[in-house]
């Protein structure tokens, strides 16, 4: 039975990642009969993820009894996937790794444990390469699951399923069978089940050659990865890098040099994007998710956007208020309207006998908002006029919204409320705006 001790080191105490399948319960075995000529310590830790009701208890009771008749140490700990999932706004398989390898992680220190060892394995690794494939991938997707990941070690990462079962049945192994590994409503089952069967008809020995290939392409990524940091060490200084240099690179380098630079993983799109910005000219911004990048004087430069929320705020008639996140000083006072009101988004008015509610505010966007602009004859989400407006993140959250108690009455700078447009003679809520720097 294969198993790569290279990923083990002398001395190590390893935690096993037991669901009681037939991969970890092969690995936790291997691991535990050869601990000694391996010289490792082993333990065991299994995350209920609470979603299969009875049988997912009945799993964590079998990988108890299990560690118990070897004697083996073994921490078991019960989550509510679902409740995540809902809460972080997470599909469950997303979830479910995101608290397991939490516990893991967590067990690990409590643990003195060096490594964490999970069971995947070469058939898993082949089906990674194919799902990323054909959602469209980079080479770092076609990579598959990585071998070492931090502390985090695959072992039986060059074992085939087919070797896994028959070292189960050779040494009269017990295992569990998670009956969702049969549900096909999971993308990876549909690759399971109905699409490397097919694609064995045609190479016997697929999953070796899509280990092959992975563990090549890896080689690469390791390459461009060694070119990209050497750059940035190099280069990077005071939050930035040359704007030339950046674009004389091979594009394989420069896109891996602005993922390693930008704090949350973005898209291919996002990378071309700056990109191509970095080809423009003079002072410019560009807003990416969690970070804002800074072109200026040949240079660009990584920063933390400032992080800007419009507090909700009382507007009362005879009253002013400054709003200081977005350099604006909103007046409020009630008067007749004619129709000689300048309303170029310096003024607005909304007849008064149709305000909603005992408050108007002043506040920032919020989820979900939408209105009737005037003129425009249909609804619209403020996203879409955000977008149709092509305002960045900052200046999205920098817009001041006046709203009262059926929603919004005008969005600063982009449109007014079709349900309070007043007429000649009207009662009216008159809101001047102006710019705090024109008063100092």
């Amino acid at each position: 039975m294969r198993i790569t001790e290279s990923l083990l080191p002398r001395g190590s105490r390893v935690l096993c990642a037991v669901s009681g399948g037939s991969d970890s319960i092969c690995l936790l075995h291997l691991l535990w009969s050869r601990r000694q000529a391996l010289g490792i310590e082993v333990c065991a830790a299994h995350y209920e993820h609470g979603l299969r009701g009875a049988d997912s208890q009945n799993d964590a009771c079998f990988v108890a009894d299990f560690c118990r008749k070897y004697g083996i140490n073994c921490i078991i700990e019960h989550g509510d996937v679902s409740a995540h999932a809902k809460a972080r706004h997470l599909g469950i398989e997303e979830a479910a790794r995101e608290l397991r390898y939490a516990f893991l992680e967590k067990t690990a220190d409590a643990l003195g444990c060096d490594i964490i060892a999970t069971a995947h394995n070469a058939d898993d690794n082949a089906e990674t390469l194919l799902m990323n494939l054909t959602r469209g991938s980079g080479l770092r997707g076609l990579c598959g699951i990585p071998p070492q990941r931090g502390r985090i070690v695959r072992p039986l990462l060059e074992t085939s399923r087919a070797e896994i079962e028959a070292y189960l049945a050779e040494n009269a192994l017990p295992h569990v069978e998670d009956q969702s590994n049969a549900d096909e409503c999971y993308r990876r089952n549909r690759f399971r089940h109905s699409v490397l069967p097919v694609l064995r008809e045609l190479n016997p020995a697929l999953v070796q050659s899509l280990g092959e290939t992975a563990k090549l392409l890896r080689r690469d990524e390791a390459l461009l990865d060694s070119l990209a940091q050497s750059f940035i060490e190099k280069q990077y200084k005071a939050g930035s890098v040359p704007v030339g240099e950046l674009l004389e690179l091979h594009p394989s380098v420069s896109s891996r040099v602005v993922r390693k630079l930008c704090k949350n993983s973005l898209s291919a799109e996002h990378v071309e994007g700056v990109l191509r910005f970095c080809r423009g000219e003079g002072l410019g911004f560009l807003d990416l998710p969690g970070q804002r990048l800074r072109r200026e004087q040949g240079r660009l430069y990584f920063e933390t956007p400032e992080i800007v929320t419009i507090p909700d705020r009382v507007l009362r008639p005879g009253e002013s208020v400054e709003i200081p996140e977005a350099g604006i000083r909103v007046k409020a006072e009630l008067i007749e309207y004619n129709q000689k009101i300048n309303s170029l988004f310096k003024t607005y008015c909304f007849k008064y006998e149709k305000l909603c509610g005992s408050e108007i505010l002043c506040t920032g966007r919020r989820p979900g908002d939408r209105m009737h602009p005037a003129r425009r004859g249909c609804g619209k989400s403020l996203k879409a006029l955000f977008a149709e407006a092509g305002y960045s993140r900052t200046q999205r959250d920098r817009t001041p919204v006046f709203r009262d108690g059926a929603g919004i009455l005008a969005v600063h700078g982009l449109a007014v409320e079709e349900r309070t447009l007043p007429s000649e003679g009207d009662t009216v809520l008159r809101l001047m705006i102006e710019n705090l720097e024109d008063m100092t």
